[in-house]
């Protein structure tokens, strides 16, 4: 890799990290275009395509992102895990000589890291650096992506990310997982507009995104609709058959706890929402939570109790 391309991307993990201290984890896609500057010349983290190259990079893009989920749509670059753990990205369109699937497969051949953005939300990024491409498949249209070990301040080329099959694949997989899960709890947040949708909370750092239906179940899929923002506390009653609702929305409290004497924090967070709706829904139908769904949940409250 020449001196040029690895002195712009350390510049770009340099910045990436500034823009963590600034935000978090997630990064609004305003800074991300904004991007940094080099040498006087403005460089974009990304752009419209999902394999981005900025005009100062000679030859191998700087970015692949995922964009965000659209409710009940596929995205344009979505990626899978594979049998082996590994991230597939989809190339750029069918053909494999398109001058940005060339990029990858040139970044695969010279190991040269690359910055995957992976979209939470509209205009919410989180940014996941260095991955490299390690596989190419032309019959699937996908290159094979695997997340890095560790980042370190020197030469790209020291970067690590595994020999080992098993190493790679865990450290992917783990990176995906918490991806998957923090884009479902921000688009459930935001459907239920900061708010526990039983006390109305809304302190985010004691709000979660409960599944009504577990991630093993095989239509527990991170839709919205299979969503419902929920504080600490009602979350652990929802998960633990304390409280139950029902497809109509109706909350119920199961009987065992309704006669008990514990104090206020009982009676007030648990006991006094019995027969009470929920206090926030989502305002769009496609996003409240489907009736098929609480009607499969509530009949395992329904039996624990």
């Amino acid at each position: 890799m020449d001196d040029l391309d690895t002195r712009i991307r350390l510049k770009a993990f340099a910045h990436l990290e500034i823009l963590r201290m600034q935000y978090g984890d997630i990064l609004p896609l305003t800074s991300l275009s904004a991007g940094f500057e080099f040498e006087g010349r403005g460089v974009r983290f990304l752009g419209p395509p999902g394999i981005f190259k900025p005009a100062i990079l000679p030859e191998i893009p700087l970015s692949i992102k995922t964009v965000p989920i659209e409710e009940g749509k596929p995205r344009p670059y979505e990626d899978e895990i594979g049998t082996d753990g590994l991230i597939r990205y989809k190339y750029r369109g069918t053909d494999p000589n398109h001058r940005d699937n060339v990029g990858l497969r040139l970044a695969m051949q010279r190991q040269v890291p690359l910055i995957y953005f992976y979209g939470h939300a509209p205009g919410q990024y989180e940014a996941v650096w260095p991955v490299y491409i390690v596989g190419d498949d032309p019959g699937s249209l996908t290159f094979s992506v695997v997340v890095a070990e560790k980042r370190v301040d020197a030469n790209p080329r020291e970067f690590s990310f595994g020999d080992e099959t098993a190493v790679r694949s865990y450290i992917t997989v783990a990176t995906q997982r918490r991806l998957h899960q923090q884009s479902f709890r921000i688009r459930v947040l935001q459907a239920y507009r900061q708010s526990c949708s039983i006390c109305r909370l809304r302190h985010a750092e004691l709000l979660e995104a409960a599944h009504i239906l577990p991630d093993r179940n095989p239509r527990g899929e991170p839709w919205v609709s299979n969503g419902i923002s929920l504080c600490k506390l009602h979350h652990a009653a929802f998960d633990s058959q304390i409280l139950g609702i029902r497809p109509d929305l109706v909350i119920e409290i199961r009987r065992d706890i309704l006669e008990e004497s514990d104090g206020p924090l009982l009676i007030h967070g648990l006991q006094g929402w019995h027969n009470k709706k929920l206090s926030v829904v989502p305002n769009s139908a496609l996003l409240k939570p489907r009736e098929d769904f609480l009607e499969e949940r509530y009949e395992l409250f329904r039996k624990a109790g």
